[in-house]
């Protein structure tokens, strides 16, 4: 890779302002969102807002990044994965039992051979208000276990798999088992292109960084407003 280029100056200012909380630089923004439930039309506000649906495209390129690259090191790769139903099974309190519930990822062979490796990924806002009350470290750990309350029990007890939540924050930084699953996953990279394992894990790690610093952008200067005539020819992709 050549770096940080002219091609990602604007996503390179924004990655630096949600991460030390500074003002957006460039062009003009609204001082109110259009959603009209906030009074400032802050960083915190932007990656919160789910009006324009930048919250779930942030979560979906994350998902289908580490879809693609599980495709090149495991066998029976799917995205969105359904459970297997519970059939009654009397599972721990918090456990998602409906019939119909996805993850994120599935896979077999990615822990050890043959293996059912699920994985759901979680992308929360560390600037969030909601945040505000403890650290970043136990913001990451709460992420992964309310993830385990919902999905641990259902996924070794009925589906007989392996369950890992994945949590990133919108500041690029990983929870512990999504570091420990990156791992992992460089390893096997590592053993199918010959490469080595730092360049492997280089890659993903820049990689999942660049999706979220464009997911990150898009959130901050993607459209929210009303659409008018004179907005129908626009692209949110080149914003």
């Amino acid at each position: 890779s050549s770096g940080i280029n002219a091609e990602y100056g604007e996503e390179f200012q924004d990655a630096i302002s949600v991460r030390y909380d500074l003002p957006i630089v460039g062009e003009a923004r609204p001082e109110r969102c259009a959603c009209e439930k906030s009074k400032v039309n802050n960083i915190e506000h932007a990656l919160s807002c789910k009006l324009g649906g930048y919250v779930v495209l942030r979560h979906n390129s994350i998902r289908d990044y580490l879809h693609s690259e599980l495709k090149g090191v495991c066998s029976n790769v799917e995205l969105e994965p359904t459970l297997m139903a519970t059939k009654g099974r009397k599972l721990p309190k918090g456990t998602i039992v409906e019939d119909g519930a996805r993850l994120d990822v599935g896979a077999r062979g990615f822990w050890s051979n043959m293996d059912k490796a699920l994985f759901d990924v979680k992308v929360f806002n560390p600037l969030a208000a909601s945040n505000d009350f403890q650290g970043l470290k136990k913001t990451y750990e709460e992420k992964e276990r309310k993830k385990r309350t919902k999905y641990l029990h259902r996924v070794v007890e009925v589906d007989g798999g392996i369950f890992t939540p994945l949590v990133m924050s919108t500041t690029g930084g990983y929870g512990s088992d999504f570091t420990t699953m990156i791992q992992q996953l460089a390893k096997k990279k590592q053993d199918r292109t010959g490469n080595s394992y730092q360049s492997c894990i280089r890659y993903i790690r820049l990689r999942l960084s660049f999706a979220m610093v464009r997911s990150v952008t898009l959130s901050l200067r993607g459209y929210r407003g009303k659409q008018t005539i004179e907005d129908t020819n626009i692209d949110i992709y080149n914003l």
